[in-house]
């Protein structure tokens, strides 16, 4: 036996290499090669055939065929390219060695790829076919429900994923077929073919317009599953309805009790839609304004288009707002657990903390400011994790719904122990008026109107000192005769309490007047500065007699005093009699003052 040339062994070799016919790691053996101990495995490269091959009977392919074949096809990326993306059996794959014990030459290889051209061509005419029969162009409508069960599949003995033991390569196929259809997809159906979510990894690269999609009787298990389509991977982004009846991850989470879940985490990944399991999802919707004739005046560059109103009480007898706040935040404050009586037994109370500080503060440095020497004792901790359950924050609850039921306290007592688990307070409720603002208005409740109060301002924190604003909103009832709420003096009861707990900021954002959107030219700043001295002059030039009387009003009727006297004139007695004729509405009475001041004495003004 001759021995080979020097070199050519390697040669061979990478020659066997490049043709993806033996391993890159593997060596060449010839016979003089004795390796010796345990035989090994060859590293001749066996490929595996695609089915199309089983049924054309060319299992033994020559090694030319097989890298021709590898050339002529596209890559991985064309699902209609890849090995196996559409078979017309589900014939097992077939062992076969990587070169040829044939005589073939390179006409009978050049005919080997052409059959497999045409084989690959005709199964893709076939999907084609029944793609085109399920097809509504009009109703723009694809019904690929129960593909095993057509007859097209039947006749050409396709294998559909799912049921059909297909897998996502061959709904892929489909899937881009589905796309070459004109018009484009709208309502796409893939109901009953026992889909997993891989199945769907193609399809919102083909079809990713869809409106309209039906998933019922499939094997979606998993929330994971919905990965593959949902919008919040940025996929199927048009979606406005989806069916998934049928499905275990819907099951099991109504089986569970979690209809409500399974609706919010829906909701979640598909962020578009309307119609979810065939009922249609509640939306908020806005009047659309209609177009004017008249003029509309532009906002100049640093002002809001409209002004900050003062607080705003209407529909209700301010007396009675006043009573309830001082009350309730006095006995907050001191007593926190004797208010148990003014909550309704039914009645819900969370609470939120937003730890972020705000924008104007952070301009303004109140966080830093020397005017607060407290803030930097403040920590977050009690109210994030305090409270029986924590900050109700939905923006940021990251542990799903228990950890939105477990915030929420239902029950009087179970909002009581709430409120108890928080830090102390104390509202400066009779200090300067300006550092709170309320609105209250009747709103409808079933068959009967309560009344809801809104209310901005802030509160020392104790023991730390450091001061935070806050917003509280309550919805009220008239507390029933008998009630423990009227046994014990309160003329309504709580409903509803909602509490969000903020840094500090300014209480100039309520201010009544423009509200400026950015820095006012320094000519009109000056300009202002004197008429505002003016002003804080004036009041502080009250006599002693109207100051007493002012200490002793509760804070929204002082609040309101404090906003006549400005706009009228008036001394606080006139004021107080003003309002209080015509039911401490503020407009209402400047409205009456307008029309009976020239009848006015001189002891009415300051």
């Amino acid at each position: 036996m001759s021995t080979p040339a020097p070199g050519s062994r390697a040669i061979a070799a990478n020659a066997l290499r490049n043709a993806g016919l033996i391993d890159r790691d593997a060596t060449m053996r010839d016979v003089s090669d004795k390796p010796g101990g345990r035989k090994g495995t060859s590293k001749i490269r066996s490929h595996r055939p695609r089915p199309i091959d089983a049924l054309t009977g060319k299992d033994q392919a020559s090694s030319s065929r097989l890298l021709a074949s590898r050339l002529s096809h596209a890559g991985p990326s064309d699902p209609l390219s890849i090995r196996g993306a559409a078979r017309p059996t589900t014939v097992g794959r077939v062992r076969r060695n990587a070169l040829s014990t044939g005589s073939s030459g390179g006409s009978s290889s050049s005919g080997g790829i052409a059959v497999k051209v045409a084989q690959r061509t005709k199964v893709v005419d076939q999907w084609r076919e029944f793609v085109k029969s399920r097809w509504n162009p009009e109703a723009r409508f694809l019904n690929l429900e129960s593909m095993l069960d057509d007859a097209i599949v039947k006749k050409y003995n396709l294998t559909p994923p799912g049921l059909g033991g297909g897998s996502a390569r061959d709904a892929a196929v489909i899937f881009k077929l589905a796309s070459e259809l004109k018009p484009e997809v709208q309502t796409l159906s893939l109901a009953n073919n026992k889909l997993s979510g891989t199945h769907l990894s193609y399809l919102s690269k083909y079809l990713p317009k869809l409106a309209n999609l039906s998933l019922q009787g499939n094997n979606l298990r998993t929330w994971k599953d919905l990965e593959y389509i949902s919008a919040r991977k940025d996929k199927l982004v048009h979606l406005r309805e989806l069916i998934l009846l049928g499905n275990p991850v819907r099951d099991l989470e109504f089986k569970n009790g979690r209809a409500e879940k399974y609706k919010i985490e829906m909701l979640r990944r598909f962020t578009a839609l309307e119609v979810l399991d065939q009922e249609a999802i509640t939306q908020i919707s806005f009047d659309v304004p209609q177009p004017s004739s008249a003029p509309v005046q532009k906002p100049n560059a640093t002002t809001f288009p409209c002004e900050m109103g003062p607080s705003f009480i209407t529909g209700v007898d301010g007396a009675l707002v006043s009573n309830f706040l001082v009350r309730f935040f006095n006995t907050f404050d001191t007593s926190r657990s004797l208010l148990v009586s003014a909550y309704d037994p039914s009645a819900t109370f969370s609470f939120s903390a937003n730890t972020q500080i705000p924008a104007r503060a952070r301009i303004e440095g109140l966080h830093s400011s020397p005017a607060y020497p407290n803030q930097r004792k403040l920590e977050w901790g009690p109210w994030l994790n305090g409270g029986q359950g924590g900050s109700r924050n939905l923006s940021r609850i990251s542990l799903g719904m228990e950890k939105m039921v477990k915030s929420l306290h239902v029950g009087s007592e179970e909002a009581m122990k709430a409120m108890l688990d928080l830090p102390g307070t104390r509202h400066d409720i009779s200090g300067p008026p300006e550092k709170f603002v309320l609105d209250a208005f009747p709103v409808p409740l079933g068959t009967q109107t309560g009344l809801m109060i809104i209310v901005h301002g802030q509160f020392t924190e104790v023991p730390s000192e450091g001061i935070r604003s806050f917003d509280r909103t309550f919805i009220l009832a008239p507390a029933p005769e008998g009630s423990r709420a009227k046994q014990e003096g309160w003329e309504v009861m709580i409903l509803s309490d909602q509490w969000v707990i903020r840094g500090l900021s300014s209480h100039e954002a309520w201010r009544p007047g423009p509200m400026l959107v950015q820095a006012e030219p320094q000519s009109k700043v000056s300009r202002q500065a004197p008429r505002q001295q003016q002003a804080a002059f004036n009041l502080s030039q009250l006599p002693a007699e109207q100051h007493s009387m002012l200490a002793s009003l509760p804070e929204v009727q002082r609040n309101l005093v404090l906003q006549v006297i400005p706009r009228t004139g008036l001394n606080v007695k006139f004021s107080v009699d003003c309002l209080t004729g015509n039911g401490w509405d503020l407009e209402r009475a400047i409205a009456n003052f307008n029309e009976v001041k020239t009848t006015l004495g001189g002891d009415a003004f300051l």
